[in-house]
C-alpha cells in the first residue's frame, strides 16, 4: 500500500525543557503540522513554558527523574520516570500516536518507553556529535537514529543501518539566509560582529571580547559595530568598556531577533551548542567558537570540530580564550582579503538546511515505507529500516 501525503497522521515529540532540544522538536512539529498531521508534544515545566513554539501543539507536561551520579537520587528518579511512563501510556491510548520521537533530555525518557511498551515505533534525534545519555540508554531498542553530524561519538557500530544524517531542524528565518549573499565588506565599510552565548549569555565572552578587540589595530578597530549578548550582572561593566574604548555596541541579555542580526553580521563569536552551529552553518557565517568545557561529555568541542575542520571556524578552547589570542584570531580572518567570505562559504557547505524536512520524511517511513532518504547516512547504506514485523 502506498500512503498518501494528504494522510494524517498522530506523532508525539519528546524533548527536554532546554532551547537546545525544544527548537530542533518545534521545527519538526511545524514542518508535520503543514503537512496535515497531528502533533502532541511532552516535556517538563521549563519546556512547556518557552514562549512562541508549540502553540498549535497538545503539550503535555510529564514527570521526569533525573539520574545523577548521586545514588541517593536514584530511587526518586525511577519513580517519576515510571510515573511519567504511565501518564504517556494512557496518552498513547487517547492521541494514537503513529510515531513518538524523543529530542534529548531526561523529559523525553517516559514517552519513549511508554512506545517502546505499547509497540508504538519510535526515533531519536542527536542535535550534538555525542550521543546524549537518554538516548544511548534506549538506542538499541528505537526504529532510527537522525543524527546531526557524520560522525557522533558513542554511537555504537552495530547501529549504523538504522542511523540517518539530518541535520539539525532551524527556524525558517534562518533558512532563508541561506538564499542571501555574505554582507558585503570593503576595506572602509562597518564590520559587524555578533557575540552570543547561548540562552543566558556566557560570562567568559563579556569578560575576554572587549578587551580583545581594544587590542586590533586602530584601522579595524575604528570599523567595528558590537552586537552582543550578556549575563545581566555583566551588562553595565560591558557597556562602560565599549564607551571608553568608543567601540559602538548593542548590548542585550536576550535577543528574540537573532535571526536578523545574523543576517548581516560579518563574524560571529559563540559557544558551540547545537542549535548555535546549526544556525551558523545553514546561513553561511564565519566563527570563532568557544565551546563550553562543562558541557556533558565535552559534546560542544565535538560539536565545533566539522565547521573548524571545513574553514568555517576558528574553535578556542576556554582555557586559551584570552584577549590576546582573540586579537590574533580576528586579525587573520578579517584582514586577510577574502578570508571571511571564503569562510563564509565553508561554513555554508557544512550546513543542512532540509532537516525538519528529512525528519519529517523519515518519520512518515517509519512502520509504513521503506525510508527514502537522500541525505547522508552514517555507517553502511540501508534499502529501508528493519522494524519488528516489517520486511527489511
Amino acid at each position: 500500500m502506498e500512503w498518501s501525503m494528504s494522510i494524517s497522521r498522530h506523532f508525539v515529540l519528546a524533548a527536554g525543557g532546554t532551547g537546545g532540544h525544544m527548537i530542533p522538536a518545534h521545527a519538526v512539529a511545524e514542518e508535520l503540522m503543514a503537512r496535515g498531521h497531528h502533533v502532541a508534544l511532552v516535556t517538563d515545566e521549563r519546556g512547556a513554558k518557552i514562549p512562541g513554539i508549540f502553540d498549535k501543539a497538545q503539550v503535555h507536561v510529564l514527570p521526569a527523574g533525573r539520574m545523577t551520579k548521586n545514588p541517593k537520587s536514584w530511587p526518586g528518579a525511577l519513580k517519576a520516570i515510571l510515573a511519567g511512563r504511565a501518564m504517556a501510556r494512557r496518552l498513547n491510548e487517547t492521541f494514537r500516536p503513529t510515531a513518538v520521537v524523543g529530542f534529548g533530555g531526561y523529559p523525553a525518557m517516559p514517552a519513549l518507553l511508554a512506545a517502546l511498551a505499547d509497540g508504538v515505533p519510535t526515533a531519536v534525534h542527536e542535535q550534538n556529535a555525542v550521543l546524549g545519555r537518554v538516548n544511548r540508554l534506549v538506542a538499541g531498542r528505537v526504529d532510527a537514529i537522525a543524527t546531526a553530524y557524520p560522525g557522533v561519538e558513542r554511537l555504537k557500530e552495530k547501529y549504523a543501518a538504522k542511523v540517518h544524517l539530518i541535520g539539525n531542524p532551524v527556524r525558517e528565518e534562518v533558512k532563508q539566509l541561506r538564499e542571501e549573499d555574505f554582507p558585503a565588506l570593503t576595506e572602509e565599510s562597518v564590520f559587524r560582529v555578533l557575540v552570543i552565548g547561548g540562552s543566558q549569555g556566557a560570562s567568559i565572552l563579556s569578560s575576554v571580547v572587549p578587551e580583545g578587540l581594544s587590542m586590533l589595530p586602530v584601522a579595524l578597530r575604528r570599523r567595528l559595530q558590537v552586537t552582543q549578548q550578556c549575563r545581566a550582572e555583566d551588562i553595565e561593566r560591558v557597556r562602560k568598556t565599549y564607551a571608553e574604548m568608543e567601540i559602538p555596541a548593542d548590548l542585550a541579555t536576550y535577543f528574540n531577533d537573532v535571526p536578523e542580526k545574523l543576517g548581516w553580521s560579518h563574524l560571529v563569536i559563540a559557544r558551540a551548542g547545537a542549535s548555535t552551529l546549526a544556525e551558523l552553518t545553514c546561513a553561511g557565517r564565519p566563527a570563532i567558537l568557544v565551546p563550553l568545557p562543562s558541557a556533558m561529555d565535552d559534546h560542544q568541542t565535538a560539536n565545533a570540530r566539522e565547521m573548524t575542520e571545513a574553514g568555517g571556524a576558528r574553535t578556542i578552547p576556554q582555557s586559551r580564550f584570552t584577549a590576546v589570542e582573540l586579537a590574533k584570531q580576528m586579525q587573520k580572518m578579517a584582514m586577510e582579503p577574502g578570508a571571511l567570505q571564503n569562510a563564509a562559504k565553508r561554513a555554508r557547505g557544512c550546513g543542512r538546511p532540509n532537516a525538519a524536512r528529512d525528519m519529517a520524511d523519515l518519520l512518515e517511513s517509519i512502520g509504513h515505507a521503506p525510508i527514502v532518504n537522500d541525505a547522508v547516512r552514517v555507517g553502511p547504506t540501508p534499502t529501508s529500516l528493519n522494524l519488528a514485523g516489517v520486511p527489511a
